[in-house]
């Protein structure tokens, strides 16, 4: 908090006021601008962000059938809230341990009104598609008059593997979601982005499902400051998370999923359960002052986790990671 106090902004501008005026609106307009959008409106969550996106397009294509991944955020994490909120109805694309491809869209016969495409797909390790398959994927879909939506929470880290920036990414969609406190170590916060009268039915949309507060101003310039901080090293954990990849391949009992990342964002799927991994975790941590994840989930015969690469990972050699992660599987199979 002291830094969020610390910084320009506070001084400069005036507090907010249920979205209006002040350092917030500035933020959403710089925010549109880096991504070649019309407008943005700053929201609480993501949850709240990408059903109001996609209950809008579905109004205007009077059209409640939307399509998306089965490991979609809206499917797996939400209590099904696009369908008991907002009475849209989903159709799944392809499998759930791939991407999902032109074809699996091409073989849904009912009408869609709206595609989501997540970027990276954050359940299957941050895996991205091809720039040529993401944009054989968006122009099929339009030609089928659907809108298509980005679930981007993660889209920081994208700009690597395309070699192309936020903006010409974002140019290809309808409407974009961004997330701050994921990759920007911000507070809980969004940005919904897109035309400006999207926008604009976006902000009654925000009130209706209470997400208008009184105040964002902590939570804005928390994002503006994971923007200046984080984005400009963004290139360097990408190209750690790889060299890490290599490494950790190399252990026994360690799956990289996939094997060489797409972004900073990496699965491990280990030949352990997850209990006695943990609890190598936690040693691994006392011994060492290093937290190597905090959660592994059953997966088969063993279990599987999250990892990303930022600030931690830059201050420890690959060789240092591998050490410990080989230390962690030798406790672990010792307990």
């Amino acid at each position: 908090m002291n830094e969020i106090a610390a910084h320009p902004a506070c001084q400069g501008y005036p507090q907010d006021v249920y979205g209006q005026r002040g350092f917030l609106a500035e933020f959403e307009r710089e925010v549109a601008e880096l991504f070649g959008l019309e407008a943005g409106v700053f929201m609480p969550s993501g949850t709240m962000a990408q059903q109001i996106a996609l209950r809008i397009w579905a109004d205007r294509s009077e059209n409640p059938v939307i399509a998306f991944h089965p490991k979609c955020h809206l499917e797996c994490h939400e209590q099904m809230a696009y369908e008991q909120i907002h009475h849209l109805r989903a159709v799944l694309l392809g499998e759930p341990e791939r991407l999902f491809t032109i074809d699996d869209l091409k073989k849904i016969e009912e009408p869609i009104g709206t595609l989501l495409i997540e970027l990276p797909q954050r359940d299957l390790g941050g895996q991205l598609p091809t720039w040529e398959d993401l944009c054989e994927i968006v122009s099929y879909a339009k030609s089928k008059g659907m809108r298509v939506h980005l679930d981007g929470a993660r889209l920081w880290q994208c700009e690597p593997f395309y070699g192309r920036s936020l903006r010409e990414i974002c140019e290809l969609f309808d409407s974009v979601y961004v997330s701050f406190y994921k990759d920007l170590n911000g507070l809980p916060g969004a940005l919904l982005l897109g035309p400006a009268d999207f926008v604009a039915e976006s902000r009654i949309w925000l009130r209706r499902h209470g997400g208008n507060l009184f105040t964002q101003f902590p939570a804005v310039i928390s994002a503006k400051i994971g923007m200046e901080k984080y984005l400009p090293k963004m290139p360097l954990y990408v190209a750690k998370a790889k060299e890490v990849s290599k490494v950790l391949a190399l252990i026994e009992g360690v799956q990289v999923i996939p094997p060489l990342p797409h972004t900073n964002m990496m699965h491990l799927a280990f030949d352990i359960e997850p209990e006695r991994l943990l609890d190598a975790v936690g040693q691994v941590a006392k011994a060492e002052g290093v937290l190597l994840f905090n959660y592994a989930g059953p997966c088969g015969d063993g279990c599987r986790t999250e990892v990303s690469l930022g600030d931690a990972s830059l201050d420890l050699s690959d060789q240092e990671i591998g050490e410990l992660f080989s230390r962690l599987m030798v406790i672990a199979r010792d307990s």
